[in-house]
């Protein structure tokens, strides 16, 4: 299997050549390399350092000091909380999406980019990781504005004074601002070339900063007594403007008088604010939740550290952000809050805590998403989605730090803060970043609308109704803070996706979109490329072969249980040649088949056939069954015995009730009424009827199927399952499902990691997740030999165990010694060596079946290992006879013989 950083195959006018040679040799040895071999291993971070410390800063930046009187000044508190929860429940939603696909797989590095990008394709992919790198970038931007802002509050000049006083000597304008921005840039750029952990290391000195400038604005509510300011700024035509304001401390009164809202004029931007514009400022406090997912290339284990880290560091800064709120809402008046950003500092017990605190978490902010915004754009250019604009940002340092991504972000986000003013900035922010939340939502809804059964996410606190709620509140509050940015940015969206797909990238990643059409109509599946099958998108596609449905209903009912939303034909070969026949008689019969898909209630397509005799009709409808990319992959077959089957049709109330005239009023039913479809179908095979196939002919179908590269399964009573019809209540709660995944005819293997032994487990993790055996239990048997030699059964639960979490399956396993059951294992001596693996002694299967029966007769279904039929003919029936033999009176069974690789663990 190709590896998931493969780069992709560019085709197309800007599919441009270009020497990565470098580069690709690196990625053999790591994601995350460029130019050069990494000396250590990148993923050293845990969820608290890696993820809860960068996800918590990131989300007070700059907000939490300078923009919390703005919001509850203009907004009022009760505004101002409604805006705080609505922001949050967006971000939650999200957040949902984001801890689904985080835990479906393995994670490389490039974050939220990386996620959607192997989640819908390269085209959605690629847009939407370019529209999130531009949103770090302006976001870094907007915090290093802000903390020149800061900078200013106490070292800017005096607007009414020419002469400097004390420590506010810094002279103030639009082209100093752009200046000061640019140093601190600079400090930036220089923490993050020097790479990502010198950042993590001391963000968490910054945390405890922030946090105890946050404890002294929470002391200083209570210990400073009220106070009275005069707070001036420079107005039009450089005149000065006074006002006075007023710290009460705890009151009623200053509670009561701000709890409506005030919109009025921002100073420092001259416009009027209103509801989308101050929400707009204030949700950028909530776009930091990505900081943790976007530095997955560095974490130890990110689909355990994403989802927990983003979960705890989110619901801390709620706590604190609706605390603040609260209590600068009782303890400010609003001439306070509106007319000084920074008027925490002037009302605290020691204004340089605040100070402190605001220059951390600006400047961690800053780093923070110069670092995230680097890291999505490295992953952009390994995969050369853009070509050769991008292919400079694949270069990596010796110890991995992708510079050149850095050195592109620092370039872009100088840019950003001609801006000059951080409220300028604030809109269109928040308009790139709800973008690019709602595409992560579109891609969790992607993979959970698809329904593909290796999308078995660990994290199960999500559903398509978060995933399409996240999307939908994204968008309106995308048009509710600038319909002008808004339409613009999913304009930029659109031109960059038909861009992508006009290049034509291919890759091994796995394409969501071929999931998806397979639910179409008949035009997508020409959309429907074999070409783009991936192992992560596999699901059962069925040809079960049907002599006589009246006595295969419940096989056809349960296999309709086990396709999971893949192919489910129903093939059916009539004897004949048409040389010697005036018409074909199959015409006939599909409506008949029809009918009977309907009353069975099963979605299932029919497919009949003519042929001399079974195995060669088999042969022609496993190549000719299916179009395109839906085409059968599995056979299944009833077994081939001689037990007298029981007619279906005489025990379900749909196939004889109509016959009595209680037929639903209004039902069309195509020219088939019931008697005419039991007239049909012929009765069940008496015991002493012919067969239609000898063991030799039943044989060879599995051998041919199997040359064919088709899986096969042989279902074996069947007819004693209940409960599948469409209208029972069976949810599998009193169910079991039983795994045996050895091949119990060779004692001497002891592979569980084959490809028939994964089939198994993945083919009852399918019938597990079907809404009759959601709640069935899953067992697992594995046989030891307690007494061998080898001791390596020992291992062999620990082994399995972990091949279970990493293909995230729920089931219990027992061990089953099995010593007195291979001592029967005594072959015949036989001549012909080819004749030697496949005679067993009698002693041997009978000690098999009842081993089985002791460990699995209360089991609802069993899936057993089917051995690969015998190279010659004269040994089929032997063959037929120790499947008989193992399988006698076990109740329903599947045996199962897998030929193509079907589970996958990485995203």
């Amino acid at each position: 299997m190709s590896n998931e950083r493969t780069p992709l195959v560019p085709s197309g006018v800007c599919g441009l050549s270009v020497d990565t040679a470098a580069c690709a040799a690196s990625l053999d040895d790591t994601p995350e390399s460029g130019s050069g071999t990494p000396s250590k291993d990148p993923r050293q971070l845990d969820t608290f350092f890696g993820v809860m410390v960068p996800t918590v800063l990131s989300m007070f930046s700059i907000v939490l000091f300078l923009r919390t009187g703005f919001v509850v000044g203009h907004a009022g508190l009760l505004q101002g909380l409604l805006m705080v929860f609505v922001a949050y429940t967006i971000v939650s939603l999200t957040i949902l999406s984001i801890c689904a696909i985080s835990t479906n797989g393995a994670i490389q590095g490039g974050g939220a980019y990386y996620m959607i990008s192997r989640s819908l394709g390269p085209e959605f992919g690629g847009s939407i990781g370019l529209m999130f790198f531009l949103a770090k970038v302006f976001a870094c931007g907007e915090y290093v504005l802000g903390l020149v802002e800061a900078i200013l509050d106490v070292f800017g000049s005096e607007p009414e004074s020419p002469v400097s006083k004390g420590i506010r000597v810094l002279p103030q304008g639009y082209w100093y601002t752009v200046l000061y921005s640019t140093v601190v840039l600079l400090l930036c750029l220089l923490v993050c070339l020097v790479g990502a952990h010198i950042y993590c290391r001391t963000a968490f000195v910054i945390l405890l900063v922030v946090t105890v400038s946050l404890l002294s604005i929470f002391i200083s509510a209570v210990a400073v007594k009220p106070q009275d300011f005069v707070i001036t700024h420079t107005g039009p035509g450089n005149q000065t403007l006074r006002y006075n304001a007023s710290y009460t401390g705890f009151s009623a009164t200053t509670l009561r008088n701000n709890l409506g809202s005030g919109y009025s004029l921002d100073y420092s931007t001259n416009s009027v604010m209103s509801f989308s514009t101050v929400f707009a400022i204030m949700f950028t406090s909530c776009t930091g939740i990505m900081a943790g997912a976007n530095m997955s290339g560095e974490l130890k284990t990110p689909s355990v550290s994403i989802p927990k880290g983003t979960i705890v560091a989110v619901f801390y800064s709620f706590t604190v952000y609706v605390l603040l709120f609260i209590l600068v809402g009782a303890t400010c008046d609003r001439t306070l809050l509106i007319q000084d950003y920074g008027f925490l500092q002037r009302i605290n017990l020691w204004s340089p805590f605040v100070t402190i605190g605001i220059y951390c978490a600006s400047l961690s902010a800053a780093m923070c998403s110069m670092i995230g915004a680097s890291r999505i754009l490295h992953a952009l250019a390994l995969d050369h989605l853009f070509g050769l604009p991008l292919v400079p940002a694949a270069v990596t340092s010796s110890s991995g730090n992708p510079w050149v991504a850095v050195l592109y972000t620092w370039g872009l986000a100088q840019c950003v803060v001609f801006a000059g003013q951080l409220n300028a900035v604030a809109s269109l922010v928040t308009v790139f970043y709800l973008l690019a939340y709602a595409a992560v939502d579109l891609a969790c809804l992607a993979l959970e609308w698809a329904s593909a059964p290796n999308f078995r996410p660990t994290f199960q606190l999500f559903s398509w109704h978060t995933c399409l709620l996240g999307i939908v509140s994204c968008l309106v509050m995308m048009f509710v803070i600038n319909p002008v940015y808004s339409s613009g940015s999913i304009v930029l969206l659109l031109l960059l996706l038909l861009f992508l797909h006009y290049r034509s990238p291919t890759s091994s990643w796995g394409y969501i979109s071929q999931a998806l059409i397979f639910h179409q109509v008949r035009k997508y599946l020409l959309m429907l490329d074999v070409r783009k099958d991936h192992v992560k998108f596999w699901r059962p596609q069925v040809l079960l072969m049907v002599a006589n449905p009246r006595s295969s209903c419940q096989l056809i009912l349960f296999v309709n249980q086990l396709k999971k939303g893949g192919l489910y034909v129903l093939g059916h070969v009539q004897l004949g040649d048409l040389d010697s026949l005036p018409s074909d008689p199959v015409q006939q019969q599909y409506n008949f088949w029809l009918s009977l898909v309907d009353k069975l209630g099963v979605k299932a397509f029919v497919d009949l056939t003519l042929s001399p005799s079974v195995r060669q009709g088999t042969q022609h409808l496993l190549r000719i069954t299916g179009l395109g990319g839906m085409k059968p992959n599995m056979l299944i077959l009833g077994f081939y015995d001689s037990c007298t089957p029981e007619d279906f049709f005489l025990q379900d109330s749909a196939f004889y009730d109509s016959s009595l005239g209680r037929s639903s009023e209004g039902e069309y039913n195509f020219g088939v009424d019931l008697p005419s479809l039991q007239a049909h179908f012929p009765p069940v095979r008496h015991i002493e009827s012919p067969r239609w196939l000898s063991p030799e002919e039943y044989v060879g179908i599995i051998s041919d199927a199997i040359k064919m590269n088709k899986n096969v399964c042989l279902g074996r009573y069947f007819f004693q399952l209940e409960g599948e019809g469409k209208d029972s209540k069976v949810d599998g709660s009193e169910r079991t499902i039983d795994v045996w995944p050895l091949n119990l005819l060779q004692p001497g293997s002891r592979d569980y990691e084959d490809v028939c032994s994964l089939f198994l487990l993945q083919m009852a993790c399918v019938l597990n997740m079907s809404s009759k055996w959601r709640h069935a239990r899953m067992r697992i048997f594995l046989n030891v030999e307690t007494e061998s030699s080898v001791q390596g059964w020992v291992v062999n639960e620990e082994t399995v165990r972990e091949l279970l979490r990493k293909l995230r399956i729920r089931a219990s396993i027992t061990l089953v010694p099995w010593d007195s059951v291979v001592q029967h294992h005594v072959q015949p001596n036989v001549e012909n060596p080819a004749e030697q693996t496949q005679a067993l002694s009698d002693g041997f299967l009978t000690a098999v079946n009842c081993m089985i029966m002791e460990h699995s007769s209360q089991a609802a279904v069993r899936f057993l290992y089917l051995p690969r039929p015998p190279a010659h003919h004269s040994q089929s029936q032997q063959y037929v006879a120790q499947l008989e033999a193992v399988t006698s009176g076990l109740g329903p069974t599947l045996l199962i013989h897998g030929v193509t690789p079907v589970t996958y663990t990485d995203l």
